[in-house]
């Protein structure tokens, strides 16, 4: 078994057009969706990213707000599962709820030089 970082891109949820009660259903697909990894033993964890962030570059000489250029570039959250392969890592991919509203995710492997 390999571990996966499953990196969320875009779809972006803004809360303030959104009702308390859409903003609650969008938050409980996501609960279900990890709920559902936590009870197949796949996932080890993950966590949303805050908006803001820095980019060091240059020999660590340059900083620079960021980190994105465009919204649908920004890194919105990370989940890491566990699974036998990239195939079947992009399997538990596909379940995420962010495609409904216009993300997308990157699976990577850890560890894997």
């Amino acid at each position: 078994m390999t571990d996966f970082l499953l990196l969320f891109r875009g779809g972006q949820v803004d809360a303030a057009k959104l009702s308390p009660e859409a903003m609650q259903q969008h938050l409980h697909k996501w609960g279900q969706w990890i709920e559902k990894l936590s009870q197949q033993g796949c996932f080890k964890g993950g966590d949303p990213l805050g908006n803001e962030g820095r980019v060091v570059s240059g020999n660590g000489q340059q900083v620079g707000d960021g980190p994105y250029a465009e919204a649908k570039d920004l890194v919105g959250g990370y989940v890491i599962v566990t699974a036998a392969s990239m195939d079947e890592a992009t399997e538990i991919a596909k379940g995420c709820p962010i495609y409904a509203t216009g993300g997308t995710t990157e699976v990577r492997p850890i560890g894997r030089l």
